[in-house]
């Protein structure tokens, strides 16, 4: 018999996917910067709605794959944000996988690598849902994997369309799944808005690195 004391769930990002809505909250919207810990927290919760039975709920994994510039073809302020996503990342736990690219060669190979991923750890028993930040829907095939497998997939998703700034998710990926969430609709939920206001770090909460807090450029 499974063990309900523990929903254990699993969760991947698209680090290119993540990174624009990010930016977007805290530059166009003046929201704040969007945050691992609560942000891991809201889709805990989020769960809890969806999943009955469990005594608790946890992430239990945690993924990042994204392509990373060389230095010659980064500037210093490119740099400088990837050091700081670098440390945002390990203090929220989150594993980080980076795959070369180029400016003649973009992010080829990210989803495969995400994917890779998500099925080892399904395949061993690991977790019970796998949360899929993305919008790709290169990753259809890992979901119909996934729930083959008998682990439910969740897409967590941004929807926005403001001037050149956008972001959504394929239509194909978000019918495979078996929950789904738009983080942006939570903005007027009832029941999670204030879950979504503590998304974010105001830009009060940054100095410069002299004053021991890390600046976002």
């Amino acid at each position: 018999m499974a063990d309900k004391s523990i929903c254990r769930i699993g969760i991947f990002y698209d680090g290119s996917y993540f990174a624009y809505p990010q930016r977007y909250f805290y530059h166009k919207l003046n929201l704040g910067w969007l945050s691992f810990k609560p942000f891991h927290s809201l889709i805990e919760s989020y769960i809890r709605t969806k999943e009955q039975g469990y005594t608790n709920y946890r992430i239990v994994y945690a993924y990042w794959t994204q392509g990373l510039f060389t230095s010659s073809e980064a500037d210093e302020r490119q740099l400088r944000n990837d050091r700081n996503l670098q440390h945002d990342l390990m203090h929220a736990g989150i594993e980080i996988k980076y795959l070369p690219i180029s400016t003649s060669n973009r992010e080829k190979g990210v989803d495969v690598a995400l994917a890779i991923d998500a099925l080892q750890i399904g395949l061993e028993g690991k977790i019970d849902i796998a949360v899929l930040i993305t919008g790709d829907s290169d990753l259809v095939p890992l979901a119909l994997a996934l729930r083959k497998q008998g682990i439910r997939v969740m897409a967590v998703y941004f929807e926005y369309e403001d001037g050149e700034d956008r972001s959504f998710i394929n239509e194909r990926l978000l019918s495979v799944c078996n929950y789904s969430l738009n983080i942006n609709s939570l903005e007027n939920d009832k029941d999670f808005k204030i879950g979504f206001k503590a998304l974010f770090r105001k830009p009060d909460d940054f100095t410069d690195e002299k004053n021991g807090a890390k600046y976002r450029a």
